[in-house]
C-alpha cells in the first residue's frame, strides 16, 4: 500500500483531504483501490468520470461495443469524434485527460462465464453499469463467488435504482430477483427510451457508494435499494432482506459455478418452439418491387410513430393485436414493424397462440434496418 501522497496529488485531491471522513488516509485508500466498471455506457460514463476524478488508482473497463451517435444523448464520457471507436478506448482517453495518475486497464471484450472470474478477480470492487439481465446475473454470481462487492445500478425511461450487493451481511442480486422476467417483457433502453440525465444521476450515486466502500466508515446501500423517479423528482428507500434460500449466497447454495446466463434468461432458442420467420429490409424491398401483396402491421405506440411513419401500414399497437386480429387478411403475408425487430417477435407469438392462421414475418432489425438499407430519407432512431 502506498504510504503517502505526492505534492501534486495533495493539490489535486485537497477538497477530499479537508473532509475528516476521508482525509489523507481515505485518499491513500482510494489511490490503492482497484475498481472494475462493467459497461462504459450511460451508467459507466459517470462512474468512470467521477471515480477517476476522485483518485481511484486503478480503473478497469469492460465493454465490447463501439460508440454510436445515439449513445451521446447520455453517455457523456464519449464525444462526436469518438463515433465508431471502441467505447473502452474512448473512455480511457477521457479518463486520462481528467486524471493522468489513474491506471486504466482496458478489457475490450464481452464479459462471459468463461472470462468473468479471471477479469473480476483482479479487482477489489465491481461497479455494474450493464443494461441486460444476463450480464447482471453473471456479475452478481461472480462477485459472490469471489467475495467482491457489487455496486449495482439500473435505469429505464425516467426511473433508476441502486444498491450494494454481495456483502456477507446483506443480500445479493438474486436474493431480490430470483429469476429474470420473460424475454422481451421488459424493453431495453434502446426500445423503451431513457431520459438522458437519469443514468448520470444513478451512475453518480454508484460512484458515491464505491468511494464510501473504499474509504470506509460510512453507511453504504447494503440491504437497501434506493429508487429514484426523475419525472416526479422523488426518492424512495426499500429495505432488502438476505434470502437464506438464495441459490447463490444462501445457507445451502445450489449454484456453485457460473452458468449459461443466456439460457437462464431465456434468450436461447427452444429447440421445440416454432421459429419466427424473418425477412430482411432488402428482401422485402425486392418483393415490393415485384408487386407482391403484403400487409404491414406497425405495432409501435403513437409517440414512437411520430418519429418515423411507415406508409400504408396498419396501425395496431402490441397490446391490441390479439383482440383486433380479425382486421387482418390471413390470405396475404403480414410483415410486423417495430424499431429493432424485438417487440414484433412478441406480437407474432401472441397471434400464433391466439390461433391466427396467416403467414407472419418479422422485419429483421426493424424499421432501423429499412431506414439504413432501403430508404435513407427515413431516420435511424
Amino acid at each position: 500500500m502506498a504510504l503517502e501522497l505526492t505534492n501534486e496529488e495533495i493539490s489535486r485531491y485537497s477538497r477530499h483531504l479537508l473532509l475528516p471522513e476521508i482525509g489523507v488516509e481515505g485518499q491513500v485508500k482510494l489511490k490503492n483501490a482497484k475498481v472494475l466498471i462493467v459497461g462504459t455506457g450511460g451508467l459507466g460514463a459517470p462512474l468512470a468520470l467521477y471515480l477517476s476524478a476522485a483518485g481511484v488508482g486503478t480503473i478497469g473497463l469492460v465493454d465490447f461495443d463501439e460508440v454510436d451517435a445515439s449513445n451521446l444523448q447520455r453517455q457523456i464520457i464519449h464525444s462526436s469524434k469518438d463515433i465508431g471507436r471502441p467505447k473502452v478506448a474512448s473512455a480511457k482517453d477521457r479518463i486520462k485527460g481528467i486524471n493522468p495518475f489513474v491506471n486504466v486497464v482496458v478489457h475490450n471484450t464481452m464479459l462471459t462465464s468463461k472470462n468473468a472470474l479471471e477479469i473480476i478477480g483482479d479487482y477489489d470492487i465491481v461497479a455494474d453499469g450493464t443494461d441486460n439481465f444476463q450480464t447482471r446475473y453473471l456479475v452478481n454470481d461472480a462477485c459472490v463467488f469471489l467475495g467482491k462487492l457489487n455496486i449495482y445500478g439500473s435505469v429505464f425511461q425516467f426511473e433508476g435504482q441502486s444498491s450494494v450487493f454481495g456483502a456477507k451481511e446483506g443480500p445479493c442480486y438474486r436474493c431480490i430477483y430470483p429469476s429474470p422476467p420473460p424475454p422481451g417483457l421488459v424493453p431495453s433502453c434502446a426500445e423503451g427510451g431513457v431520459m438522458g440525465v437519469l443514468p448520470g444521476i444513478i451512475g453518480t450515486i454508484q460512484a458515491a457508494e464505491t468511494i464510501k466502500v473504499i474509504v470506509g466508515g460510512a453507511k453504504p446501500l447494503i440491504g437497501r435499494l434506493l429508487h429514484f423517479d426523475a419525472w416526479r423528482m422523488t426518492f424512495r428507500e426499500l429495505k432488502l432482506e438476505k434470502d437464506s434460500n438464495c441459490p447463490v449466497c444462501g445457507k445451502n447454495p445450489s449454484i456453485k459455478e457460473l452458468i449459461d446466463y443466456e439460457q437462464f434468461c431465456g434468450l436461447k432458442k427452444d429447440k421445440d418452439s416454432e421459429p419466427i420467420e424473418t425477412i430482411t429490409a432488402i428482401e422485402l424491398k425486392k418483393r415490393l418491387d415485384a408487386g407482391d401483396k403484403i400487409q404491414f402491421i406497425d405495432i409501435r405506440e403513437p409517440h414512437e410513430r411520430a418519429i418515423l411513419k411507415f406508409p400504408n401500414a396498419i396501425i395496431m399497437p402490441l397490446g391490441q393485436l390479439v383482440r383486433r386480429m380479425e382486421e387482418l387478411d390471413s390470405s396475404i403475408d403480414s410483415v410486423f414493424l417495430c424499431k429493432i425487430g424485438q417487440r414484433s417477435i412478441l406480437g407474432i407469438r401472441a397471434l400464433r397462440e391466439a390461433g391466427y392462421k396467416g403467414k407472419l414475418l418479422n422485419l429483421q432489425d426493424g424499421l432501423n434496418a429499412w431506414a439504413r438499407d432501403v430508404d435513407n430519407s427515413m431516420p435511424v432512431y
